[in-house]
């Protein structure tokens, strides 16, 4: 069973930068795919990035194209999203999950079997 810990969160300036980290344990994450995601208060859950498991081919949503990125070390068993030009909308919680399959196939909830407990970013203007 998959375990997953995102960490890194905290409060940031507008324009600054974080890096979350999302940990397995119980499981290698070698295997999945990759998503990380957020969600604000009052607000539906976004799907932001994935990063693939064999050709680390990676996926942003247009809201972070361009500022985030994600990045996995299998070795560490981790998978990181760097986020750059942090905006006050970037404020929420932020989660990452395994795909069932090896590859990036979108955001729907069902393609995700195993979540983090989420961390919180909170971006101060």
């Amino acid at each position: 069973q998959v375990q997953l810990v995102e960490s890194g969160g905290g409060l940031v300036q507008v324009g600054g930068s974080l890096r979350l980290s999302c940990t397995a344990s119980g499981s290698t994450l070698v295997d999945y795919a990759i998503g990380w995601f957020r969600q604000a208060p009052g607000d539906e859950r976004e799907g932001l990035s994935c990063i693939s498991s064999s050709d680390l081919r990676t996926y942003y949503a247009d809201s972070v194209k361009g500022r985030f990125t994600i990045s996995r070390d299998n070795a560490n068993n981790t998978v990181y999203l760097h986020m750059n030009h942090l905006k006050p909308d970037d404020t929420a919680v932020y989660y990452c999950a395994t795909d069932t399959t090896s590859w990036c196939s979108g955001y729907g909830a069902a393609q995700y079997n195993h979540w983090g407990q989420g961390t919180q970013v909170t971006v101060s203007a």
